[in-house]
């Protein structure tokens, strides 16, 4: 017995060794198969990006180098007269005007109105969660179904709103909220406000709860105003969600269409043509497509250039 023990201690403690030195063969395999289940997921979305976004990119740039009438025509290389040409149309600068004049005025409005409701219902109090969903219900409905709602609504021979204004007496006559340059940019400005801040408020409230309350409680126990607070703690802490809520408001003022089209239509006089209006018309109403994708590549490099800005400023804001 002892010398069959001893025999066989030895080959038991050889064999450990050559068990542990295998190569883990399923390790390989493991990883291809993790690898392939990656593609397998991103392959939808970057056959959709391909297709809906870069090949039409491509196909605009292609446009703008081009005489590409809308209809049939002869197509040649035309490279740099539609980008010279842009600002020999008559509506351009009034457009480009009218366009940051209405980017200002949204901006400065509803991100004002945005984060004073967002203030209002920060706090979990009764009544806050109903106030929080109807503020933000406008938001839930289309753009181009609000216009025609609010269009509606301004319209002086069958909407409620001149009649109202005349029974309260504070109108003597008809109210024409789209007759003139600047009913027109108001009464839309109103519709803008009224149907997006709500959603602007949803994402600075996100931002106000992420803020610690033991900060809060620190600055009133050495005896800071609310207006110290706001100005030295809320707004500070807030500028993420200012700056991804200036981004989308800018970017969205930048590119308005639907309300303007469906309510004004460009009037009165042409005096709120928008610069996607202005693509619009010479696609579709001139019927050159050349000069249309050569506004759009040049809205498209504004807006690449205005986001890099905002996100430089934004970082060096974070790094001081």
């Amino acid at each position: 017995m002892r010398v069959k023990v001893a025999e066989s201690a030895p080959t038991a403690h050889r064999a450990r060794p050559e068990h542990r030195g295998r190569p883990p063969r399923a390790s390989a395999p493991r990883w291809r198969s993790r690898k392939v289940r990656g593609l397998a997921y991103a392959a939808p979305t970057a056959v959709f990006v391909t297709v809906f976004f870069l090949l039409p990119l491509l196909l605009v740039g292609q446009m703008s180098l081009s005489d590409w009438p809308l209809l049939a025509g002869d197509r040649g290389v035309n490279a740099p007269e539609n980008y010279t040409d842009i600002t020999d149309a008559p509506l351009f600068w009034p457009a480009v005007r009218f366009t940051l004049l209405y980017t200002g005025v949204v901006t400065v409005v509803l991100l004002g109105l945005a984060l004073l409701l967002a203030l209002l219902v920060q706090e979990s109090r009764p009544g806050a969660g109903f106030f929080r969903t109807v503020y933000f219900l406008p938001s839930a409905l289309g753009l181009a179904s609000a216009s025609l709602l609010f269009w509606g609504l301004y319209s002086p021979t069958t909407g409620p709103l001149s009649d109202l204004l005349e029974g309260l007496g504070l109108a003597d006559d008809e109210v024409s909220f789209l007759g003139t340059p600047t009913a027109a940019l108001m009464s839309t400005v109103f519709l803008i406000v009224w149907k997006f801040a709500g959603f602007y408020m949803l994402i600075l409230l996100v931002g106000l709860q992420r803020i610690p309350h033991e900060v809060y409680e620190a600055a009133r126990m050495d005896g800071a105003s609310r207006a110290q607070i706001f100005r030295s703690i809320t707004l500070p802490l807030l500028r993420p969600s200012l700056a991804l809520t200036l981004l989308l408001c800018v970017t969205g003022s930048l590119l308005a269409f639907d309300q303007f089209f469906i309510l004004t239509k460009g009037g009165p006089d042409n005096s709120t043509v928008t610069v996607v209006q202005l693509i619009y018309r010479e696609a579709f109403q001139r019927l050159d497509l050349g000069t249309a994708a050569a506004l759009s590549i040049l809205v498209l490099a504004v807006l690449l250039l205005l986001n890099a800005l905002q996100f430089r400023g934004l970082r060096r804001a974070d790094e001081s």
